[in-house]
Formats: C-alpha cells, structure tokens, sequence
C-alpha cells in the first residue's frame, strides 16, 4: 500500500506548500496528494478551499493577490511538479474550470513524472482520460448502489480505473468488486492509528493521509 501525504506534512507546515510537499519527502511518502484550483488570471494554483480564510473567492484573485490574501506563498502547478520529480503525485482538479489551465501543464510532464489525475467531478476525470496519457481516479464520497454501473461507465476510457474512496463509505464489498475488475482503490480520510491499521488489512493500492507516521512513517 502507497502512503500519500494528503496535502504535504501539514502538521509542520502550511498546507499545500513547497515546504509541507518538502516535509513530505522527508517523512519518506511515497506520493503527494494536492488540489488544483483557478485563479482570476488562468493560473492552475494548489489550493484546496475556494474561499480564503479571509473570505474571499480563490477565483476572484489573481495568483499574487491570492498570496497577498493568504500571507505566504502559494506555488503553481507546474512549479510543484517542476520541483519534486520523484514521488507519485495526486492532483485533484477541485472545479472543471480549473482543467483548461491544468490540462497543458499536466501533458508536459505526463511522461516524466508518475501522475494520477482526480476529482469529485467525474466529468472532467473523463475528459482527462481522453486527453492525456496519465492514470484517472474518480473520487467519490457516498456508497454507490451499483458499482458494476460505476465501472461500466468508464469502460471506453481505460486510463480511469482507481477510486478514491472517502473512509467514512468505505464497503470491503464494493472494494473487492472494484479489485476483482483490475481497478485500484484509494482512502482517504483515516484518522486514529487504528483506522490506519484498518485501511492496512484492506488490500488498497494507497493510503492518502494527513497522518503520515499513522502509517508508520517518520517514527
């Protein structure tokens, strides 16, 4: 099972940063997961929320008006992928209209780093899967009633076939399923040494999680 730093080590640095990404590392992850968001100047910019902690719309700044906002420096897309070459990155694209400004960086180094490509937007997972050649996962946070259903849907698109799963939802079953048509399964959202545990015996593909020495590392 791969362990993600889900947004960096940010239990010693801000999340979504260079340093947190860095600190990651450090632990010895073996991926980053981060969040793709647009700014009001086309910039794909890592940033999960859509509202600032001052209240204000990430898409209604610029990317230097969104540092100015937020006090420290917010990297780029192509920055993160520019700086950190070694590790598995997971990029959620957190809204479709974030995907035009990601799509071109993402094609640049989809044959230099190792790249999966996610989102609650399934649409834009799909676009993706038809533009470029990285692995998709489609995220997903509510038990689905026909997994089959889900999988189907995606079968002219080979490139989609893991699931993020939010811990809360997760079902053996449906995981088995998933497993047993070749698809991989990803958690995210343990939080107590004992959920990672769990999510150990599951037979997942990955682990994204906010707790990295959770999961054994950095101790």
């Amino acid at each position: 099972m791969l362990i993600l730093a889900h947004r960096g080590y940010h239990a010693v640095e801000r999340e979504n940063t260079l340093p947190a990404f860095e600190a990651a590392l450090g632990l010895g992850v073996d991926g980053i997961e981060t969040d793709v968001r647009l700014s009001a100047d086309g910039k794909a910019v890592i940033m999960h929320d859509r509202i600032t902690p001052a209240g204000h719309a990430v898409s209604a700044m610029t990317h230097r008006e969104l540092e100015t906002d937020v006090g420290h420096a917010v990297p780029l897309l192509a920055e993160i992928l520019e700086a950190i070459p070694s590790v598995l990155w997971n990029i959620e694209i957190k809204h479709s209209e974030a995907w035009p400004a990601a799509a071109p960086i993402l094609k640049q180094f989809q044959r230099s780093r190792r790249i999966v490509v996610s989102s609650f937007r399934h649409d834009v997972v799909y676009q993706c899967a038809s533009e470029l050649e990285v692995d998709c996962a489609l995220l997903i946070a509510s038990r689905p009633l026909d997994i089959d259903h889900v999988m189907a849907a995606c079968a002219e698109r080979p490139r989609i076939r893991s699931i993020v799963w939010d811990y809360n939802i997760i079902d053996e079953k449906i995981l088995r399923a998933a497993l047993s048509s070749g698809w991989g399964n990803y958690v995210y959202g343990a939080q107590t040494a004992t959920e990672h545990e769990h999510c150990g015996r599951l037979g997942l593909s990955g682990l994204i999680t906010d707790h990295p020495q959770r999961a054994g590392l950095g101790r």
